[in-house]
This record gives C-alpha cells, structure tokens and sequence, in this order.
C-alpha cells in the first residue's frame, strides 16, 4: 500500500496481457448471470454459502440481486458486520493515534495484526455456526464471512475481489463505508482506517484462501454491473498462463500539486486531468494486472495474482526472504515542466517504520532519470556539516510563519541528466527537481513513510490547505552526516561492467549496502540475452522506442514494450533475449534482488 487515497477514474486500455486460456473462458460474464449461476449451485444442493471479499467491494448489490433470484425460496442472508464485536472502536484505537505534532492531518497509523479473529465475536460466531446447522438456505455475506474459524461449515466459498484503483474510488464516491460503521468518516480518516486495518485484514484472508485453494469461486466486481465469475480451477489456469511469460501491470495515474504533463502525453492520459504527479506503474499493492481471453477482458489486483502464484512468481529466495510480497516497487515522478520541485523530504529506517508502525521494513528507494529539461536537478543530502541544524531551524520557523526559505543553501544536488542513477537509503533529504520524469524504484513497505520536511508553502488542492509538513518524525530518521562528499562518494552512478559482447553491456548503475536490490542497465543494439536463474527481473524500457522481451525456448512466450513500459519476468522465466525493434542503441533498466547474479 502507498496510501493511494486519490486515483484518477482511468483504465489504461494498453496495460492489457493477452494470453490463451481454456479455463477463462468458462467465466460467467454479466452480475445477472454471475447470480443465476450462484442460485444455480444453491438449488442444486449447495445451500451454506459466504461471500467474503476485498474492502469497498459491491457487496449490498450481489445481496439484493441474490434475494431476487432466490423470491421462491426460504432464504437467510446474514451481513456479516453482524458478526464483529460491540466494542470494535476500541479495538482498532492503538492502530489510530492522534498524535498531531508527529503527524498534523492523522495520516499514519500501527498496521493491525489480529485479524478478523479479533475483530468478531466469538460468541456470535457460534451462534451463526448453529444456525448454519439448522439447514435450509444460508447465504452470509460480507468482509469476514470467510473468517478461520467459519470456512468448514460452508457448501459454497466464493471471494468477491475489487482493485485497489476502485476500492479507493468506492470509498471517495461514498458507495463503502468502513467495517462496523453505519455513516462514513470523511474519506482521509476512512482510507487511514483502511491502510491500517480494513484492507489489512482482507489482505490477510484472501492470501490464506489462496494459499489453501479453500475457495470455490471468484468473482471480479469493479464493475458492479458487470461482475465476472471463475471457479478456482479457472483462475488458477488464468494466473498461470499470465506467468508463462512477462507481463505488463495495469499503472494508477494520479494528480498532483507538483505534477508534470510527460506522461500525460507519452500515454494520451484524458485532458480533464490537470497534470500527471504520479504513475504507480508497478507497485505491487496498489496496482492491477488485465488479461485479455479471446477478447473478453479479466482484471485483478495484482497482489491477488502475486499471493496465488507465489515461488514461481517470485523465486525460492525472493519468497523465503519477503514472505511472499512482491518485494521491489517502482513508480514515475513526473515534474516535467511543472511549476515546483516535489516537497523536501526523508524516510524512515527499520528500527522506526517497524517499531513504530509493525510494518515489514525500512523505507529505501532510488532515482533512475529518465527524461530531463532544462536545470533539472535531484536534491540529495546536505551541503556540509552543520547545514542539517540550519535547515531544521529555518523550515520550523517556515512551518509558523508562512515564509520562504533559501533551501538550496542546505541541500546538496546532483545535475540531472537521462542515465543518472542515484540511490537513496532510509533518513536521506531528497526530493526530485523540477523538469524531469524519475523512475523510482523503492523497497518494501507495506505503508508509504513519506516525511515531508518543506514544501515551498504550497497549498493542497483537495483540501486547500497547507501541505502537511511532518518535521517531529523527520527530524528523529534524518541523516545530518549524509553530505555532498559522502553523496558523491557512495550513492550517485556506483558499479560498472558485469558483462559485455558484441554490440552489447550489462553495466551495474547503482548497488548499496543498505539496498538489497541491484540496478542495472542492458545497453544494446540488436539484441541482448539473460536469464532469470530463478529470481524475479523488472525491466524498463528507459531509452528507445520498442522493444520485444522474449524465451529463448518458446518465442511465443513474449510481450512487446514501448517507451517506459515496465515489465516484469517471472523466476521461473529462464532464458530470454529482448530484441529491439526500433533504430540505434537502446537501454534497458533492470532491477533484481542482489543476493542474485
């Protein structure tokens, strides 16, 4: 999760995998239909039903079309927020602190780890598993209708699965509400409430029904008026097929107060959007992965696809180290002539982000320049020793009085130009400049602890407010010793050649202790070889206009890559080759973990 709290309302109809699968073809299309084939089953036998799913999903439609399918028959169907604990609130309140003067707008929270077995009520629990033994029809819907302690008293288990882009488009539009809350909050502290504890615990559950196939069926429900049906057979056949050669994941466009218009126009992005901020082109908890199956479309979220698939996706390695999560994520920041840097900030190393909020580890990222214009620079680190004190001094006396400060007097920056591969470990100052499109490439967190320590006193368009500015965390995760000499000497363009041929390299652009992934980039003419030896690639087409990423074994097993298009190989991918289907020299970025070759 990246607290995507403000996704614009569009599906790129490129980021779309075709592929071959018998078993999806057998998809019920159509929520009529979906719900005359659920009817079906339970006439024909199978009268204990749940339907568990994502956060926001469309649950109130499927209830309300299943009463009318099933008018003739004796029928129950039990909300499954009936089953949670009176005292929920109080529950979930540690995981909701209101601390202001470490966090001004509540943004952060403890991420939850109890699941729904502390969230329901084990007395209501029973009490719905001896109504269940009653027999007659029983249909429970909800999230947490699927909890542990309930899947073996169902003849029927179907998940229904939403997005990430539309459970937050759910919530904004007021077409959800959180578990347990008749009324909405206001949507920052509902989509606070969710990071922190509703998505976290459907998250939890779909991964184990996943992992022990326990599900039946599996229901796509973006469109409430279109859902989509595949019994498990068939989705596990459609992920494999997916994984059978690289893809290509679905990105979430957002707007911003610093945002630039590249990409609005490299992806023809819809002219109502003011400016593009940022692409989630790859970041595994947020974004979603479409299928295309004889022109029908199937799309999930792409962590759904990365639970099921698991090893094969990842690697041996990869999973035994990230415990199964997509460990490396990758979006653009576009400040393309935009009018501002993006804000001055920091982020938090192991001992904070996992103390302080239990999530799975530090925040690191890094900067790949892709595209630049004229004075583009990244800001990274401090000028000198003692520019660290100073520039606290003068952003808390900014944060009260409203004033402008000279920030590049404390700020070291490196020129930005198309190659520049900088690194960024946890408690770095950094922020990107104005006039350039950055591939950023970060590690894992579940969360997205961005402390913002000055931000020009620009106002924020969806609250016009105040950025928020959250100095008292910064100040406790900064680096004051990271400064231009120890920038130049350990975080910008490290490594060098790791293989060459002719008319063909495979340079090492950045590798960091404190970074446990490797950047790379393929320079070549024609064409160049590789192979996954059983770990997951990310590949980025940075310069160059097309290319084709194909097995060496089984050509047809490929996907073709425009500009800036983000691939990803599977582990289990082997040997492939990216040939180039355009003119001159093209570059390739490639991200791996680095206990790989």
């Amino acid at each position: 999760m990246s607290f995507m709290f403000h996704p614009y309302p569009y599906l790129d109809p490129r980021a779309v995998n075709p592929v071959h699968c018998a078993g999806a073809k057998r998809a019920v299309s159509g929520t009529l239909e979906v719900v005359k084939a659920i009817s079906r089953e339970i006439k024909a036998g199978k009268r204990l039903v749940a339907v568990d799913g994502y956060a926001g999903a469309p649950f109130e439609t499927l209830r309300h079309t299943l009463a009318q399918q099933l008018g003739g028959e004796t029928v129950r169907i039990i909300d499954a927020r009936t089953l949670l604990r009176d005292d929920l609130e109080a529950v979930i309140a540690p995981c909701l602190p209101t601390d202001r003067e470490i966090d001004p707008v509540l943004l952060y929270g403890v991420r939850y780890e109890g699941g729904y077995a502390g969230l329901q009520s084990a007395d209501r629990i029973a009490a719905l598993q001896g109504l269940l033994q009653e027999g007659g029809i029983c249909i429970v819907i909800g999230q947490g209708a699927l909890a542990p302690a309930l899947q073996q008293d169902y003849d029927l288990k179907i998940w229904m699965d939403i997005t990430p882009r539309q459970a937050a488009l759910n919530f904004k539009y007021g077409k959800a509400t959180n578990l347990g809350c008749v009324e909405s909050l206001p949507y920052a502290a509902m989509m606070r409430r969710n990071y922190y504890v509703d998505f976290e615990v459907a998250l939890d559950l779909r991964w184990q029904l996943l992992r022990t196939a326990t599900l039946d069926r599996y229901i796509t429900a973006d469109n409430p008026d279109a859902m989509m049906m595949l019994d498990f057979a068939a989705l596990t056949e459609l992920f494999d097929a997916l994984r059978s050669k690289p893809f290509r994941c679905r990105p979430v466009y957002l707007e911003g107060v610093w945002g630039g218009f590249y990409f609005k126009r490299l992806r023809k992005l819809p002219e109502a959007m003011r400016n593009c901020a940022w692409v989630f082109d790859m970041i595994p908890l947020e974004v979603s992965l479409a299928a295309m199956v004889d022109g029908q479309e199937i799309e999930v979220p792409f962590f759904t696809f990365v639970q099921q698939q698991g090893e094969k996706l990842l690697g041996s390695a990869a999973m035994q180290q990230f415990g199964g999560y997509f460990p490396i994520r990758f979006n653009y920041d576009d400040t393309y002539h935009a009018d501002g840097n993006m804000s001055i900030q920091c982020h938090p190393d192991e001992d904070y982000v996992v103390g302080k909020h239990h999530e799975l580890g530090r925040q690191d990222e890094s900067y790949y320049v892709c595209i630049t214009g004229q004075g583009a620079k990244t800001f990274l680190g401090f000028q000198q020793e003692g520019s660290c004190e100073a520039f606290l001094a003068d952003a808390k006396r900014a944060e009260k009085t409203g004033e402008l400060i000279d920030y590049e007097t404390y700020l070291n920056y490196v020129p930005s130009q198309p190659g520049t591969q900088v690194m960024i470990p946890a408690g770095t100052i950094h922020a990107s400049g104005r006039n350039q499109v950055i591939l950023e490439i970060g590690s894992l967190t579940v969360g997205s602890y961005t402390y913002k320590l000055y931000d020009y006193q620009r106002i924020d368009p969806q609250t016009n407010l105040p950025r928020p500015i959250h100095l008292k965390a910064g100040e406790k995760v900064l680096h004051p010793e990271y400064t231009h000499d120890w920038v130049e000497r350990n975080l910008v363009n490290h490594g060098g050649v790791v293989r060459k041929g002719d008319g063909w390299k495979e340079i090492i652009v950045g590798e960091h202790d404190l970074l446990y992934f490797s950047l790379r980039n393929l320079v070549f003419e024609k064409q160049i070889e590789d192979d996954t030896n059983g770990t997951f690639h990310v590949l980025t087409l940075v310069d160059g206009e097309k290319v084709r990423v194909e097995s060496l074994t089984d050509a047809s097993r490929g996907f073709e890559a425009l500009s800036m298009d983000i691939l990803v190989v599977p582990a289990d991918f082997g040997p492939y080759r990216i040939i180039n289907l355009g003119l001159g020299v093209v570059t390739v970025h490639k991200t791996l973990l680095k206990e790989t070759r």
